[in-house]
């Protein structure tokens, strides 16, 4: 069975959509996670409290595009909507000193936890709905993945 696909003309499917690095049938949310990298290289030389109120907006807007997307397409957390990456990632590199290695290290471990899913983002996937359910397991997977690269950099460090 094939997904329904989005409405390319409207902003709302267009953003959910990673501006349509979610459009590719095999690895979507690695893919949105791809690109999620480009506008972390503008955020990332903000201040710290400016980058964490783009986190924070981009979370809020992130329940509506994805909620919306996914009502419009009748499909909960169709695997083309990838904002939710691109959010999960920002947290992922929440104070990483630069580096392309540092960025590497955390996208590969975001996306280890947003695919294994340990609890409770494995809960909060599967009982939380609407925009709010999409966003948060990422935003959980995010977390994790902070937390052991922020370990880590501190062991090298």
């Amino acid at each position: 069975m094939s997904l329904p696909k989005p409405n390319w003309g409207n902003p709302v499917h267009l953003a959910a959509f990673g501006f349509g690095s979610g459009a590719p049938k095999r690895a979507p949310g690695t893919w949105g996670t791809l690109a999620a990298i480009i506008p972390y290289l503008f955020l990332r030389e903000l201040p710290l409290e400016a980058y964490l109120a783009v986190i924070v907006l981009a979370f809020v807007v992130g329940i509506y595009l994805c909620g919306q997307t996914s009502r419009d397409l009748g499909v909960h957390d169709h695997g083309g909507i990838v904002w939710d990456e691109f959010v999960g990632l920002w947290i992922t590199l929440i104070l990483v000193p630069p580096g392309w290695g540092w960025l590497l290290l955390g996208f590969v471990l975001f996306r280890l936890f947003d695919i294994v899913k340990p609890q409770p983002i494995r809960w909060a996937d599967k009982r939380v709905s609407g925009g709010f359910g999409i966003m948060i397991d990422d935003v959980l997977a995010g977390i994790y993945a902070w937390l052991v690269l922020q370990l880590i950099i501190h062991w090298v460090g």
